[in-house]
């Protein structure tokens, strides 16, 4: 399957090394292709850079891994028809450009909504599924944690992408829990606050979120 990463970060780069590791083909879509030239030196012929409407174009499965202030205007640049139709795992979360408040993220959107519900109300056609957004991208591939899987929480709208993104998860070391509906993305995007604050508050981020059933 070939992969459209939307972004260049360290999200991106993780998740399109992650993807190159298990045999997959990656475009990583950016607006400064030099900004790759580094991570793309020694990647083979599977690994290409392009923009943003080329990466959608490229990806039967679409990765939006930016800022989530950046999430919108990435997508409108990547085109909605090179959307339409296809799985977009969203990473990305609304984290507004404040200071954490005694280790806790501010977000830009309201208690009962989430940003994943703003981006497919406008990009109708593309099939959201939140994932990766509730951990660092050290643990996105392969996390190790003394042999415990640890659980990655999904949501969306297509039952079809969510069986497609499941899929990645369990290549990529991951047990994956389906939360449900497209609203289900706002306690999972809030799930990154939770995650941070160790970090903030003790420099700890290596940890990750296990869900345990009896």
């Amino acid at each position: 399957m070939k992969i459209g990463i939307l972004g260049s970060g360290v999200v991106a780069q993780t998740l399109g090394e992650g993807f190159l590791k298990y045999g997959y083909e990656v475009m990583l879509g950016t607006r400064n292709p030099q900004k790759l030239n580094e991570w793309n030196s020694n990647k083979g012929k599977a690994a290409v850079i392009g923009t943003f409407e080329e990466s959608a174009k490229f990806g039967e499965l679409i990765v939006l891994a930016v800022s989530g202030k950046a999430a919108e205007i990435v997508l409108e640049l990547s085109g909605a028809t090179n959307l339409a139709g296809k799985t977009v795992i969203d990473a990305a979360n609304p984290i507004a450009e404040l200071p954490p408040v005694n280790g806790v993220l501010q977000y830009f959107t309201e208690q009962n909504s989430s940003l994943m519900e703003v981006l497919q109300t406008k990009f109708v056609e593309a099939n959201f599924v939140k994932a990766f957004n509730s951990i660092g991208s050290g643990f996105m591939v392969n996390p190790d944690f003394a042999g415990v899987k640890p659980t990655m929480f999904i949501a969306g709208n297509s039952d079809q992408a969510k069986a497609q993104v499941k899929v990645i998860l369990d290549i990529f070391g991951w047990e994956s829990e389906d939360m449900g509906m497209v609203e289900a993305a706002r306690p999972i995007e809030a799930l990154c606050m939770l995650w941070c604050i160790p970090g903030f508050r003790e420099n700890k981020w290596a940890h990750a979120f296990k869900l345990l059933k009896k």
